[in-house]
């Protein structure tokens, strides 16, 4: 039974760890990314629709990222979403390709970034604990039962201590990694 409750705590920790990488990419660093346009939506036809289910977005050079729709008549609601993300970039329009020049980043907004990078980053981590948190209670009311033994529970504690210790320690690695890309020059 214990053995079920650190399978399911694991798998919900992993998609923690996950969530926070996703958040990582749509955060802006000094070169161009698909995944920066990843929170952008689109009002197409009086719908909230995902920027990247309309259309085809690449980066084929480290500042550059072009974005392709698959419906022309949407050019204009794609550029006025991308011009009012909190991303900061200028879309221009030829007609049939968006192009959005993705600029140098000053001192201060990498500093900022960062700080949005922790932040992301911490709120995995509370997820993570989370996770912890429900298991725990879920193991005490098995021990209270009586389905579960108390020396399992120690053991479980301990197990599910370090699963978690290492999907923090997984979160810690990836704001290592981001913030090196942001600060790289």
């Amino acid at each position: 039974m214990e053995t079920e409750l650190l399978a399911d705590a694991n798998h919900r920790m992993d998609k923690a760890v996950e969530a926070v990488k996703t958040e990582f990419n749509t955060v802006r660093s000094g070169r161009a990314s698909v995944g920066l346009l990843d929170r952008i939506h689109v009002d197409y036809y009086g719908t909230s629709t995902p920027l990247k289910q309309m259309a085809n977005i690449a980066a084929p050079e480290p500042r550059l990222v072009t974005v392709q729709p698959f419906d022309k008549t949407a050019m204009k609601s794609i550029e006025k979403a991308i011009m009012e993300s909190d991303l900061g970039l200028n879309p221009s329009n030829d007609g049939s390709v968006i192009r959005l020049l993705i600029p140098t980043l000053t001192e201060e907004r990498r500093r900022d970034l960062v700080k949005l990078v922790h932040r992301l980053a911490e709120d995995g981590r509370v997820a993570v604990r989370n996770v912890r948190r429900d298991c725990m209670k879920d193991l005490k009311e098995l021990v209270h039962e009586g389905e579960v033994g108390e020396d399992a529970e120690k053991r479980a504690e301990h197990e599910l201590q370090k699963l978690t210790d290492g999907h923090v320690h997984g979160i810690d690695e990836l704001v290592k990694h981001k913030e090196a890309e942001i600060l790289e020059v």
